[in-house]
């Protein structure tokens, strides 16, 4: 190894795509993210497999763990909404050798890094980006699946975490167009759920219903979609109009569920993270998201007062579950 650890913890952040391990040291006065891989969701069958491989490749037995992962937590058994694995918590923790294991939710990890970040890894889209945080803090994101997290109380009085699956409330369309998305998704998944729209596969199903593809009720495969990636990709490069124009709905879809979200919470600070965003961060920012996210009638000017920003730190998860670890010692 690089560099020695002189305490080491795992760590790790696993979503509906990547399975993301790291050490950080619990003798360092601040959390670090020490050898980090990735593994993408084609590689091992199950995270026991996974989490093994990446303590034989960096060599040590660590003797604590936090564990971030996209699935409700609760019970001893966990299983992913948007990945084919499942375990139980006792029985990873004997695989591993560990004397504690702690799980936490995806976007509880997020929101135990926030108040980590610096200044410079939050991008603003409205309002001034403090050195300090301003709580109540809404923290939303689309990735493989839409994560939403609730970060309350100050760096004076100290934060708590609450972990929610906001990501599967049900959404609610606004205008005609949002009702014919509505519409295609309801045809083929019955119930129409944030996610559904706001992840890496609901601007697929975006897109195909936008172009008029018909749909096609589960199981069966959805002929004509597109991925994210040839989306996102032919909208940067302007000669794509229909994907241009799922593109801007994805963002103004976002901006009225972030809303939402925020107003439900009563946030003073709304951090977006999630994978997806920053692959077009720029046309983001100028997207009609902060029209969407704002615009309430008379509740405009309440929303207008939230400071909403991007978080670019590459492994806010990890970074929270190094937090987590250390507040779990």
């Amino acid at each position: 190894m690089a560099r020695r650890v002189d305490q080491p913890g795992l760590i790790g952040d696993i979503g509906g795509t990547n399975a993301r391990f790291a050490l950080t040291d619990l003798a360092s006065p601040v959390p670090n993210i020490l050898h980090e891989q990735t593994f993408g969701d084609d590689r091992f069958t199950t995270l026991r497999e996974a989490a093994l491989h990446y303590l034989e490749q960096v060599g040590v037995q660590p003797k604590r763990a936090t564990l971030a992962v996209a699935a409700p937590i609760g019970s001893d058994e966990i299983s992913f909404a948007n990945r084919a694995w499942s375990f139980t918590c006792s029985e990873l923790q004997r695989a591993l050798s560990l004397d504690h294991l702690q799980l936490i939710n995806d976007f509880g990890a997020i929101a135990w890094a926030a108040p980590q970040l610096d200044i410079s890894q939050r991008v603003p889209m409205h309002g001034e980006v403090h050195r300090t945080l301003q709580g109540p803090v809404t923290l939303v994101g689309p990735g493989t699946g839409l994560g939403i997290g609730l970060l309350v109380g100050s760096q004076e009085q100290g934060w708590r975490v609450v972990e929610t699956e906001g990501g599967h409330a049900s959404f609610a369309a606004t205008d005609d167009e949002e009702r014919e998305i509505v519409r295609w998704i309801a045809a083929r998944h019955r119930r129409v759920y944030n996610e559904l729209l706001l992840s890496g596969s609901g601007l697929s199903r975006i897109d195909a219903a936008l172009r008029g593809i018909p749909p096609v009720a589960l199981p069966e495969p959805q002929p004509g979609l597109r991925t994210p990636k040839e989306i996102v990709d032919a909208a940067l490069r302007g000669n794509d109009a229909d994907a241009r124009r799922a593109l801007d709905r994805f963002c103004k879809s976002f901006g009225g569920t972030a809303g939402d979200a925020a107003m439900c919470h009563g946030a003073r600070t709304v951090l977006i993270a999630g994978g997806l965003v920053l692959h077009f961060l720029d046309w983001f920012r100028s997207s009609g998201f902060m029209q969407s996210f704002t615009d309430r009638g008379t509740y405009t000017s309440y929303m207008q007062r939230m400071a909403v920003q991007v978080i670019t730190h590459p492994n806010p998860g990890l970074l929270g579950a190094a937090v987590a670890l250390r507040k779990g010692m």
